[in-house]
């Protein structure tokens, strides 16, 4: 939830397809900030 006040509380569009595009905005953006600060795991010493 701290992500999507970064964004802000409020949704800016006043027509409900022009919401459902902006929530759809806004969720991708969320997913990308995550998968860009998840740590990618390689494991080392085997062979």
């Amino acid at each position: 939830m701290r992500c999507l006040k970064a964004f802000g509380e409020r949704i800016a569009a006043r027509h409900p397809v022009s919401q459902t595009a902006e929530i759809q905005i806004r969720v991708a953006l969320m997913n990308r900030f995550s998968a860009l600060g998840t740590a990618e795991i390689i494991r080392v010493g085997w062979t």
